[in-house]
């Protein structure tokens, strides 16, 4: 049972940066993708990015791109979300998932198997 622990939240200006950590127990955590979903107060769970296992091929939300940009340290077992450029409608519960390998497509809330428990980032004068 893959197990996730995410980290790095906190309260940020606008236009500032954070990198979230997502620590993963298993060694072979190359097999999976991974990804970073985030839930605002009063919405919806949305995807944010998702990152493949063997070729750390990535995708991002249209609302983050050219903002966040995540990545992967299999050597470590860890996954990153460095957001820059915060915006206060970035403020959000961030949560780390993973899944067998999937198309980067399909890398989709319902989709993925292991979750963690989440980080709470918030961007505020």
């Amino acid at each position: 049972q893959l197990q996730l622990v995410e980290s790095g939240g906190g309260l940020v200006q606008p236009g500032g940066s954070l990198r979230l950590s997502c620590a993963a127990s298993e060694f072979t955590s190359y097999d999976y993708t991974f990804g970073w979903f985030r839930q605002a107060p009063g919405k919806e769970r949305e995807g944010v990015s998702c990152i493949s296992g063997g070729t750390t091929s990535t995708n991002y939300a249209d609302s983050v791109k050219g903002r966040f940009t995540i990545s992967r340290d299999n050597a470590k077992n860890m996954v990153y979300l460095q957001m820059d450029s915060l915006k206060p409608e970035d403020t959000a519960v961030y949560y780390c998932a993973a899944a067998s390998p999937l198309p980067l497509r399909l890398c989709l809330i319902g989709a993925m198997t292991y979750w963690g428990k989440g980080t709470l980032v918030t961007v505020s004068s």
